[in-house]
């Protein structure tokens, strides 16, 4: 008898995101920024990039956010073998840059099976929501999440860009990445939401599940594709 071992639904393809988190010396921050802006076509000339961003508030600062779509992990390892033998690439993008940074994260992602990913209709801030839950997977808080998470949505006080589930780095997280016009509408927007029955009692729901949360505001980069 077989049974399977998944721990709830999950997307058809392969297709997953990777998450890069640059923490920089605090006197290089603009000039990874500029590096990386002048040379990025150089990277992106191999896979897709998704979007860049600059941490403005939560967390550690000077930092840079990246997300990079892979059709599978086959793709992204013809990837890092062109890299690899890219001389162009290491010698204008990689090797000046390694000495601007500190320290490196990579995290691999998947978009949970209800949730597309969305461009904004234009340029705004970018908020990332680090959910740790508990141990279990989306069978055990996937349905109350995703509630939670269309409450905000459906009653207009956000628009949600991805919803990604953790593959590979701290296991049960899920990040949720909103967009918002500035800083200030996502502050009214939280406001009045926190005063709605409705999203009040999906995330009460939800936070049965929850062992801790965090959140950065992204700006993205002039370059970026989400924006």
């Amino acid at each position: 008898v077989c049974s399977s071992f998944a721990t709830g639904p999950r997307q058809n393809d392969g297709t997953f995101y990777e998450f890069h988190t640059y923490s920089l010396k605090p006197s290089k921050m603009n000039e990874f920024l500029e590096n990386i802006k002048k040379n990025m076509h150089l990277r992106t000339a191999h896979s897709e990039l998704v979007g860049c961003w600059s941490v403005e508030f939560g967390g550690r600062m000077n930092k840079v956010f990246h997300i990079w779509k892979y059709e599978n992990f086959a793709h992204r390892t013809a990837v890092q073998k062109a890299l690899a033998k890219d001389k162009e690439w290491q010698e204008q993008f990689l090797i000046p840059n390694l000495a601007l940074i500190d320290k490196q994260e990579s995290e691999i992602t998947y978009l949970v099976p209800w949730c597309k990913l969305e461009k904004p209709p234009k340029e705004g801030v970018y908020e990332l929501a680090s959910f740790q839950m508990k141990p279990g997977g989306p069978a055990l808080w996937g349905d109350a999440f995703k509630r939670a998470v269309h409450a905000h949505v459906n009653l207009g006080y956000t628009k949600l860009v991805g919803v990604f589930h953790a593959e590979y780095g701290a296991l049960n997280t899920v990040h949720v990445l909103w967009w918002n016009e500035s800083a200030d509408s996502r502050a009214a927007g939280r406001h009045h939401s926190h005063e709605d029955p409705r999203v009040v009692a999906a995330v009460r729901e939800s936070v049965n599940y929850l062992v801790s949360q965090q959140n950065m505001l992204l700006i993205p980069a002039s370059f970026s594709p989400l924006k």
